[in-house]
């Protein structure tokens, strides 16, 4: 994973994935390099012309954690100036919805893992679930229990109306973290996110596979079959377990996932069949296919360890 060259997101779920396993040196390293590469506007590890509004904001926890375990002010201010550009700054629609893209009134369901997560860790619960509505309102299927990728604000329609795999697992696991961040008290928003959790994992468990894994238009056997939207909802539901909100039952579900995604491992270490980098249009290798993978086996581990 860390071989690997990597957008801004792709540096955020890498650096996520490290925290989750608990390799908090290298999660430091990981933020200071996110802060190096800060845009005027706090955007976090631009890799040249970025035109995304919320990926670089993947980062956001990461560069907090490291901020917290050392004291340093540069990581701290980099936090900062990532959350008051999601707070203040980011073009969203009438209703704060984030739009996906700095030049384009778009919604993409890829933005429930990137800044939600991060504002609910920072202590902004009430914009992470106002983002969780506004991407519901506009790319929720009640019909198919599943999201569309891309929404169209102009259009007032769906741009990519697809069952995209991926873009489905982003959500779950974004929503997953929101959870796991949400206050004791916040017992009613609590249950409104599992129960969005909840259908969202069956509508995508409806698709799956005999041998574990989804095409990656999930209700599509015409498309591909993808390793990464198994990997991230066996993360989804190995901490929704342990989180409470899911059944016990779910479990031999993730386990089937894991097992095929340990499958996709090859000689080199590399997971093979996830959405491929560059245009994620293809089976290939890709960080965040690196990133889940991980992700889904810290969670698998604290899982096993009841914690």
């Amino acid at each position: 994973m860390l071989a690997m060259q990597r957008s801004s997101w792709e540096q955020g779920v890498a650096a996520q994935a490290l925290f989750e396993l608990g390799d908090l040196e290298t999660v430091v390293l990981m933020a200071k390099a996110a802060v190096v590469r800060i845009g005027g506007d706090g955007r976090l590890a631009l890799v040249g012309a970025e035109t995304q509004v919320t990926d670089p904001a993947a980062n956001g926890e990461p560069v907090m954690r490291a901020a917290e375990a050392t004291s340093d002010p540069v990581l701290r201010d980099g936090a900062r100036r990532m959350l008051d550009y999601l707070l203040y700054q980011a073009p969203r629609a009438a209703d704060g919805t984030l739009y996906h893209l700095v030049d384009a009134r778009e919604v993409w369901i890829d933005s429930l893992y990137m800044a939600p997560p991060f504002l609910a860790a920072s202590g902004y619960p009430e914009q992470a679930l106002g983002q969780i509505e506004g991407h519901r309102r506009r790319l929720w299927s009640p019909e198919h229990q599943l999201f569309s990728h891309i929404w169209d604000e102009a259009a007032q329609t769906p741009r990519r109306p697809a069952f995209w795999g991926v873009g489905n697992g982003w959500a779950a696991a974004g929503m997953t973290r929101v959870l796991g961040a949400l206050a004791a008290e916040k017992s009613a928003e609590r249950a409104r996110v599992a129960r969005y959790l909840v259908e969202l994992v069956d509508g995508c468990l409806a698709h799956q596979r005999a041998d574990g894994l989804f095409h990656d238009v999930l209700d599509d056997p015409t498309t591909f079959v993808e390793t990464n939207a198994g990997q991230m909802l066996a993360y989804t539901i190995y901490r929704g377990i342990l989180g409470g909100w899911l059944d016990e039952g779910y479990r031999v579900r993730a386990d089937r996932m894991r097992r095929a995604a340990w499958q996709k491992v090859d000689a080199h270490g590399l997971v093979q069949g996830v959405c491929g980098s560059p245009g994620f249009d293809h089976p290939g290798t890709a960080t965040e296919g690196q990133a889940f993978f991980l992700l889904m086996e810290a969670a698998a581990r604290d899982f096993s360890a009841g914690k």
